[in-house]
């Protein structure tokens, strides 16, 4: 059942500065000052300009800011992301003005044998000056869940066949960087107490941006490919200090990528299409 009365959009714009964009190549352990002004943002990388402005006051009490929009209030305290689809159709040079439009896009009601549940699809365009069509299209999917503690759902593992592989293990301060960059104060990606004692999770969990931002690195740097549409979808959780084996396979034209968590259950799913 869908909830959504009327479009609720927001506009804005801010600098993709360089300051921030070389703070996202030392998070990666990349050597920052390979990136200058006029140089093509990564593609990945837009997160830096997607992050919300929400007051301490307005902060959900599980401390999501949301993303350009606040999140709606339907008594639902827990979200996790469910996904996102970006369609990139041209650069954003760094140091360039992007002008910003977030619209929340769909509010539907679920009912599910967890509880009751709902499916918010926030949708950003990011444009250069008066450039049609925008730049980046980016629609993010997050799923409200009741105030029941998290419960690991049974995601069964898989043989994990690649023709390109490689582990990483998301330690505290890679969550802390990427939280930071993104304005995020989502607790279950800071607070280790919070998301023990509260969410009743194992550790802190590695954001879905973060995994979808390893993910689409790992393309760009180690397959030398360029994303022109990418499509992902969280099937289960990642955790702070377990290894994360990412793995990529040919699909056509395009790229299907992978994330398994140190058991071996596959976590996120990317479909890609390159240049």
């Amino acid at each position: 059942m869908s909830v959504l009365g009327e479009d609720v959009r927001r506009c804005g714009s801010e600098v993709c500065g360089l300051t921030a964009v070389r703070r996202v190549a030392a998070m990666l352990d990349l050597d920052p000052s390979a990136f200058r002004e006029g140089q093509p943002l990564p593609r990945g990388w837009q997160f830096i300009v997607l992050g919300g402005e929400a007051r301490r006051s307005a902060l959900r009490p599980d401390g999501f800011p949301g993303l350009g929009l606040p999140l709606p209030d339907l008594g639902l305290p827990r979200v996790v992301l469910g996904g996102r689809i970006v369609n990139y159709n041209d650069d954003i040079p760094i140091g360039a003005a992007v002008h910003r439009l977030s619209c929340l896009r769909s509010v539907e009601r679920k009912k599910t044998t967890a509880g009751p549940a709902a499916i918010v699809t926030i949708e950003h365009e990011l444009r250069i000056a008066s450039a049609l069509p925008p730049s980046v299209v980016e629609a993010q999917t997050y799923v409200l869940l009741s105030d029941q503690r998290a419960e690991e759902r049974a995601v069964p593992a898989k043989r994990i066949q690649a023709e390109h592989r490689k582990i990483v293990v998301p330690d505290a301060t890679l969550l802390f960087q990427y939280s930071v960059l993104g304005f995020n104060s989502h607790k279950i990606d800071i607070d280790r107490d919070y998301a023990r004692d509260v969410e009743g999770l194992p550790d802190l969990v590695v954001n879905g941006g973060l995994t979808t931002l390893l993910m689409t690195e790992f393309l760009r740097s180690e397959l030398r490919h360029v994303p022109t549409r990418i499509k992902t979808r969280h099937v289960a959780p990642l955790y702070c200090g377990r290894p994360i084996t990412l793995v990529a396979n040919r699909d056509g034209g395009g790229w299907w990528l992978s994330a398994f968590d140190d058991t071996g259950r596959i976590a996120t799913e990317m479909e890609v299409h390159v240049q």
